[in-house]
């Protein structure tokens, strides 16, 4: 149309909708913003309703709550306090926007499938960076994710064939509910029973292990380059030998120890990737001046990954089916070998060799989601191809 001589256009029903898309996914991003910070520090996501400073915290105006736009405005920074605030949040933002807009171009044909993967993604997103902060997936997400799966199939049965690549009754009605259900399901224990065998499989190839000491028992915990060194006699061991995964932990049976200048007689302490437990307190490692003493016994528990990861795959499976539950853990498997394993063959610790296995399975359901079906049906046909 044309108003004051300046042609107006107007966008049609497929553009205006992905633009919605986008704008639903910046507000979701938001909110993920709130879930990722709260649920790891057991802050209700309801209350207080307003998000806040992690500074200062000042209760932030929704005009200054504004998805993409409100972080670049503020530079960064709290505008009471002018405490910088994350570039993540920022990043969490368009990650979730893109991927709900990729969502709809990829489903468009199918709409009653979008809100389900739409939930399915804020999972993936809220498990990814609360395990590259704390290496936990709580079971808030987990548990909870899974019952939203079971709910969601329920309600839009066609996901078992469209998003799980699974046979069921066709025309919406009980059988195909049900169908859709029993998939489902299928698709959960799948899940949790391929990555709980990894983890029974990694503690039987790991499991328990004594650490040498010398005759004297004498430890001790130094500074080394980049991470801590732990000492036993003529052994120096690099925390990041001793923590791969995250899930690792090292217990010392101490006749005495000293920690920071305080003296413990018999004690037990446990050392964690960043932080160490002894009487019940616990200090992070980051904290630490000086830990030494003498030892009966230094025992190191090894495992694959931990219960969360398996609980996870569950979450996955729900949602997703059985055939991307193999899918996913190839992707992680090879993703992840793909990224840490060069350094550490050059024994250099890094970013890249901390990231725990959840975002690695979180990548591998996002491949299955857009490309997965695509890439399976590519390779077989490859294979019958190369057979003649």
């Amino acid at each position: 149309m044309r108003k004051y001589g300046i042609q107006m256009e107007t966008l049609d029903l497929p553009t205006f909708l992905a633009v919605v898309a986008f704008v639903v996914g910046a507000i979701v991003g938001s909110f993920l913003n709130v879930v990722i910070y709260r649920i790891p520090r057991g802050v209700s996501v309801n209350s207080p309703r307003r998000s806040f400073c992690p500074s200062c915290d000042y209760r932030i105006p929704f005009y200054h709550n504004i998805p993409l736009i409100s972080w670049l405005l503020l530079r960064g920074k709290c505008n009471k306090c002018t405490a910088g605030i994350s570039v993540r949040y920022w990043y969490v933002e368009w990650l979730t926007a893109l991927l709900f807009l990729a969502t709809w171009v990829r489903f468009a044909g199918h709409p009653q499938l979008v809100p389900v993967v739409w939930i399915l993604l804020g999972l993936l997103i809220s498990a990814t960076f609360i395990d590259f902060d704390y290496q936990i997936i709580p079971d808030g997400i987990t548990k909870g994710g899974a019952v939203a799966g079971v709910l969601a199939v329920l309600i839009v049965p066609s996901a078992a064939r469209l998003l799980m690549d699974c046979d069921i009754a066709t025309g919406g009605g009980l059988m195909s509910r049900l169908s859709a259900l029993g998939w489902s399901l299928v698709g959960g224990v799948a899940g949790y029973g391929l990555l709980f065998t990894v983890v029974v499989l990694g503690r039987i190839a790991f499991g328990r292990k004594a650490l040498k000491i010398p005759d004297t028992g004498d430890w001790s915990v130094v500074e080394g380059k980049e991470n801590p060194v732990l000492i036993t006699g003529s052994e120096r061991t690099p925390f990041e030998e001793l923590f791969f995964v995250g899930s690792e932990r090292v217990e010392i049976e101490c006749l005495q120890a000293e920690i920071n200048g305080k003296t413990f007689g018999k004690t037990c302490i446990t050392i964690l990737p960043d932080r160490l437990r002894v009487d019940g307190e616990e200090t992070m490692i980051s904290d630490w001046r000086s830990l030494s003493g003498k030892a009966n016994a230094i025992r190191y528990y090894r495992e694959a990954m931990g219960f969360g990861d398996v609980k996870f795959m569950a979450l996955i499976g729900v949602f997703l089916g059985w055939k991307a539950v193999l899918f996913t853990v190839f992707v992680a498997s090879v993703t992840g070998t793909a990224v840490s394993l060069p350094a550490k063959i050059l024994r250099r610790d890094g970013p890249l060799t901390r990231i725990p296995f959840g975002p690695y399975l979180a990548f591998g359901a996002g491949v299955w989601i857009f490309y997965g079906q695509d890439l399976i049906e590519w390779y077989f046909g490859l294979m019958r191809g190369a057979g003649g």
